[in-house]
C-alpha cells in the first residue's frame, strides 16, 4: 500500500468536510497503512502548526463522532507545504515533504479549473514509481475537455492507467456498491432484470437543499455536470450492465464500459432542464450570491435514456437530479410490468404492487422527527481513499469510461446551450416543473 498521501487543496471545503474526516474514520477502524504520512498542500502561507489547528477544527466540526484518539493521531502526524500550481518546484517540494521515499498518492481536492495545472505540475515533479494521481469530479467540462485531461494524465503517469484515479465517490457508497448483488444469482429479482419485466427505471437524486453557499461554484457547473453526468451515470452502469464474469476489477470495468457504449444519445425532447424560483423553501436561485442569471444554469436536470442491448430494448431509464425540491428522494425506482415477487431483499422497498424503491443514501435518517444526515458520504470517501492507497479501482472511472459517459451527455449539454429545450422554472420547495 502507498504510505504517503499528498492532499492538494487541503484547506478547502472538500478536504475539510469529507476527506480529513474520512481519514480519521479509517484511522479509528485501523484501515490505513501503518505509518501513513499526510502532507496537506494549498496556497495559504501556513506552517505545520497552523495546518494542525485547521485539521483539528474541521474534525471537531465534521467528525465529532470519531474517537478523539483517532482524530488526535491524524492531527499530530499532519504536515503542510505551501504550493503554487504555476511553480512546479513548490509542488515537487510538497511531494518530497514526506521522508523515506516511496510512491505518493496525490489527491486533487481542487476546483476543476485547476486540474490541468495540478496534473502538469505533478508530472514535472517526477512522481516516484507506483504513485497515483486522484482527480475529483466533474472530470472535464465536456467530451473534448475530458479527452484533454486524459491525455495530461497519461503524460504525467507515463501512460500507466492504474496510476490515474478518476474519483466518483458514489461508487464507494455501500448502497450503490451493492446494486449488482440485488439482481445476482439467488435473488428473487434475478429473472426480472430485463425489459420484459421492467418498463422504467428511475435514478433520482433530488434534494431539499438549495445551492446555498456553493452558488458561485454551482453557477459554473450546473446540475448536469455536478451530479447527473458522473454520479447518476455511474449508478446506471451498475444497474444495467451485464454481471461481471468474475470479481476481478478488470471485469467490472469491462462491463461498465460495455454498458456505457450501448447508451443511445437522447434527443433534446427526451431531456428537461429547469431552475428554481422563489417559493415555500426560500428565495430564487438567480438571487443567490455569485449567480449570473444570464448563464441560464439549470438546478434540475433530467434525461430519458435508452440502452441498445437485447436485455433493455423497450425499457426507459430516467436520470434526474434537482435542488430545492419538495422532498429528499435519493433512490432507484423500478417500475415493473407485473406485480413484484415476494421475498424481496431488505434493501428493496415495495411502494406499490408494481413499483419498488432502493435507497441510495441510507445514511439519511429521521431521529425524533428531526432530519439528520449521518456520515454516509464520509464513509464513501473512506472507501475512495482506501482504494487509492491500496492500488484498487472499484471507486474509480477508467479513461474510456469517462469519455463514454460524456459521449451521450455532451450533445445534451450542447443542445441546452443552444436553448433547446427551453429552461423551465419551479418554485423552491416544490416537486419540480410540470411533466408537460
Amino acid at each position: 500500500m502507498i504510505t504517503r498521501l499528498l492532499l492538494l487543496g487541503a484547506t478547502g471545503d472538500l478536504a475539510g468536510r469529507f476527506l480529513l474526516p474520512a481519514l480519521a474514520e479509517l484511522t479509528a477502524a485501523g484501515q490505513l497503512p501503518e505509518g501513513l504520512q499526510l502532507v496537506g498542500a494549498a496556497e495559504p502561507d501556513w506552517d505545520d502548526a497552523r495546518f494542525a489547528e485547521h485539521v483539528a477544527a474541521r474534525l471537531a466540526e465534521h467528525a465529532g463522532d470519531v474517537p478523539a484518539a483517532a482524530r488526535q493521531a491524524l492531527v499530530a502526524g499532519a504536515r503542510y507545504r505551501r504550493v503554487d500550481l504555476g511553480d512546479p518546484a513548490t509542488v515537487a517540494a510538497a511531494v518530497a515533504a514526506s521522508p523515506g521515499g516511496g510512491p505518493v498518492a496525490a489527491y486533487l481536492a481542487l476546483p476543476p479549473s485547476l486540474f490541468p495545472a495540478a496534473v502538469r505540475a505533478l508530472g514535472d515533479a517526477g512522481l516516484p514509481p507506483g504513485s497515483r494521481i486522484a482527480v475529483e469530479k466533474p472530470f472535464g467540462r465536456d467530451l473534448a475537455d475530458a479527452r484533454s485531461l486524459n491525455a495530461l494524465l497519461a503524460e504525467a503517469t507515463g501512460g500507466d492507467e492504474r496510476a490515474a484515479f478518476r474519483v466518483d465517490h458514489f461508487l464507494g457508497m455501500p448502497a450503490v456498491a451493492g446494486l449488482p448483488a440485488l439482481r445476482g444469482p439467488g435473488s428473487p429479482l434475478a429473472d426480472r432484470w430485463d425489459a420484459g419485466h421492467l418498463a422504467r427505471v428511475e435514478v433520482l437524486w433530488e434534494e431539499t437543499l438549495d445551492a446555498g453557499g456553493r452558488a458561485a461554484f454551482y453557477d459554473r457547473t450546473g446540475a448536469l455536470r455536478d451530479v447527473l453526468q458522473n454520479h447518476l451515470v455511474q449508478v446506471l452502469t451498475l444497474l444495467a450492465m451485464e454481471l461481471p464474469a468474475t470479481t476481478a476489477e478488470d471485469d467490472l470495468h469491462r462491463e461498465r464500459l460495455a454498458l456505457l457504449r450501448a447508451v443511445e444519445v437522447p434527443a433534446p425532447s427526451a431531456t428537461r432542464r429547469a431552475r428554481y424560483t422563489a417559493g415555500p423553501a426560500g428565495r430564487a436561485y438567480v438571487d443567490a450570491d455569485g449567480v449570473d442569471p444570464a448563464r441560464g444554469t439549470e438546478t434540475l436536470a433530467e434525461l430519458v435514456l435508452e440502452v441498445g442491448t437485447p436485455r433493455w430494448a423497450g425499457t426507459r431509464f430516467v436520470l434526474r437530479t434537482g435542488k430545492a425540491m419538495a422532498a429528499d428522494r435519493k433512490q432507484v425506482v423500478l417500475h415493473l410490468r407485473a406485480p413484484a415477487p415476494d421475498g424481496l431483499p431488505p434493501e428493496v422497498e415495495r411502494v406499490a404492487d408494481d413499483r419498488l424503491a432502493i435507497a441510495l443514501d441510507a445514511a439519511q435518517q429521521a431521529t425524533d422527527g428531526v432530519r439528520v444526515h449521518a456520515p454516509g458520504e464520509r464513509t464513501a470517501y473512506g472507501a475512495v481513499l482506501a482504494d487509492v492507497l491500496a492500488g484498487g479501482s472499484r471507486t474509480a472511472v477508467s479513461a474510456a469510461e469517462a469519455e463514454e459517459a460524456w459521449r451521450f451527455v455532451d450533445p445534451v449539454r450542447q443542445a441546452w446551450s443552444d436553448g433547446e429545450p427551453p429552461l423551465l422554472e419551479y418554485p423552491a420547495g416544490s416537486p419540480g416543473p410540470d411533466a408537460d
